[in-house]
């Protein structure tokens, strides 16, 4: 136990510089990202986008399905729920696969049916963006973090926009581009440096560095500081699922496991409101959370989005409330709309794409592949039981269902004030450290 703690105190040691070039600078930093850093996060995020289309492609093609293979509504709804299925047993195995063969290999399943559709997106929702803030410059690591949530929402709206002017089998084959480009594109960019160092291949980590930064960058000290992270992480005892409720743990599988869990937009039925919707969360993710979120932070966005959310949630409730009631009726519509509109656009610019950042910047890399596929477990059981309860709760009263909704944006509010870090302008080590 003893040892233990010593080496803890080494990981907190790492939160200092460990190696200052020369000049005392670090150019691979003051440079930002490189062509390959973006070369390899457009590679990435076609995964992302890939996972919107697989998520928005049922409800523009119900219809057109359940007339042409004479389904009924309880087949289409197994065709549609069973994405999540397979998206399950993919977030189960995302973190170990990930630890074993890499952070480019999670994508392969995508290629086979739907319900491997559901296991490949399942790994992509834990190993995308694992993958881009692991290669990311810390500057820039959070803009291009959340590039996995905006070319989500992007893959969802064109399902609503393509879908519009084909018909379901058209749409299906437009998710081929996405697989390919994803696939050939991985044997073209480097793998994670902090996995490659992490498995001992010492040659390919710096290479991969190297690449990451440019050719004239210099790596010292981002090269010193990973490894001797690395090297203390080492003599740390493997982990299991019974460690992650360690005193020194807890913490921050608890902030990854509430931030991901419960709070998602609905889906929707393929009509110009829809369309309209998956368009503003694309402009509002690529506006606030992208543009924001290293010049704000990752708690004001968080903040301010589960503060939207709240006000949006009351404003549905109230209308639906003054409605029962048959109050102020001429002004229900507008009421009703701001809330939509005020609930998405909260959504959008944090609780929608910053959560899977955090998720993939503090966890040690011991505990990376564990913890982060558990996570990811927890966000999809909980998006699955949001669309289970929600026709039950407003069958039960629609009013209270988004009362109920505003509460746990208050329970949100309180936990993104009291436990969740500040993470913006930092190391992945010096983040890790200051969660041991």
């Amino acid at each position: 136990m003893a040892r233990r703690e010593d080496d803890m105190e080494k990981v907190k040691d790492k939160s200092e510089p460990l190696l200052l070039p020369e000049n005392g600078s670090d150019v691979s930093e003051e440079e930002g990202a490189s062509w390959m850093v973006c070369l390899s996060t457009f590679i990435a995020v076609c995964g992302s986008y890939e996972f919107g289309t697989c998520v928005g492609y049922s409800a523009p093609t119900q219809f057109g399905i359940m007339e042409e293979l004479n389904l009924s509504y309880s087949q289409f709804s197994v065709f549609g729920s069973i994405l999540n299925v397979g998206a399950v047993l993919g977030a189960i195995t995302s973190g170990k696969i990930s630890d074993f063969i890499g952070r480019k290999g999670g994508d392969i399943p995508l290629d086979f049916g739907r319900f491997l559709t559901g296991y490949g997106c399942g790994t992509l929702s834990y190993v995308v963006p694992v993958f881009i803030a692991e290669i990311s410059p810390r500057k820039l690591r959070g803009a291009l973090a959340t590039l996995n949530q905006l070319f989500l929402v992007i893959g969802l709206a064109s399902m609503f926009l393509i879908g519009a002017v084909v018909n379901w089998r058209a749409l299906a084959l437009t998710g081929v581009v996405p697989c390919v480009i994803l696939f050939f594109g991985t044997w073209f960019i480097p793998e994670s440096p902090r996995w490659l160092e992490m498995v001992g291949r010492h040659r390919d980590f710096e290479i991969a560095l190297q690449k990451l930064r440019g050719p004239n960058a210099n790596i010292a000290r981002e090269a010193d500081e990973i490894k001797e992270y690395l090297a203390t992480i080492a003599h740390l005892p493997k982990t299991t699922l019974l460690d992650l409720i360690d005193k020194k743990n807890i913490r921050f599988v608890i902030t990854t496991h509430r931030c991901c869990s419960g709070l998602s937009v609905p889906g929707a039925s393929p009509t110009l409101g829809s369309i309209l919707y998956s368009i503003e969360q694309v402009i509002l993710t690529a506006l606030g959370a992208t543009l924001l979120i290293d010049r704000l932070g990752r708690r004001p966005l968080l903040m301010a989005s589960a503060v939207g959310m709240l006000i949006g949630c009351l404003l549905i409730g109230n209308s639906f409330l003054l409605k029962a009631h048959g109050l102020a009726l001429d002004i229900i519509p507008a009421l009703a709309v701001s809330g939509v509109l005020v609930y998405i656009g909260s959504f959008s610019i944090g609780m929608g794409a910053i959560p899977w950042v955090i998720m993939s910047e503090i966890f040690p890399i011991n505990l990376k592949g564990t913890a982060g596929g558990l996570v990811t477990v927890v966000n999809w059981l909980s998006s699955w039981f949001v669309s289970l309860t929600f026709n039950f709760l407003m069958i039960w009263s629609p009013h209270g269902a988004f009362y109920v909704y505003g509460g746990v944006c208050v329970l949100a509010i309180i936990f993104i004030a009291k436990l969740v870090p500040e993470t913006k302008g930092k190391t992945l080590e010096e983040i890790q450290a200051m969660m041991m």
